[in-house]
């Protein structure tokens, strides 16, 4: 089998199960206890958790938390996020170099993209805000 053909293979069985595992079983349970603040299903009261993602745009970008529509920035979130870690993985697979190098690349690589998506996505919401 071709190896690139295999890494394209990888590349999106990973997507899929990081999109899963970060839109479903994190962020999902985030927003559902922010929109009832704090209470879960059960009627427990918990901490109100925050998610990270959608903190530092806010921060960033000077958002207005009224006009954000949280629950398509979770899935645009978990898109960005398992598009980063199955990307990063991908490409470190495919190159030939010792373990410590391909650690070093990985990293590069990794905030390199973090910054590059989350600036790009921040953009657009604020661009997405100043039109309304």
């Amino acid at each position: 089998m071709n190896e690139y053909l295999l890494s394209a293979y990888i590349f999106i069985a990973l997507f899929i199960i990081v999109f899963v595992v970060d839109y479903f079983l994190i962020n999902k349970k985030k927003l559902n206890l922010i929109k009832n603040k704090g209470v879960t299903k059960k009627g427990k009261k918990k901490k109100i958790k925050t998610i990270g993602e959608v903190d530092y745009l806010k921060a960033k970008f000077k958002l207005k938390e009224k006009e954000l529509d949280l629950d398509k920035m979770i899935i645009v979130i978990s898109v960005i996020n398992a598009f980063i870690i199955s990307i990063v993985s991908s490409i470190i697979m495919l190159m030939p170099f010792a373990i410590m190098w391909q650690m070093i690349i990985a990293f590069a690589l990794l905030f390199g993209l973090i910054y590059a998506l989350y600036e790009i996505y921040g953009r657009h919401l604020k661009h997405k805000e100043e039109r309304k």
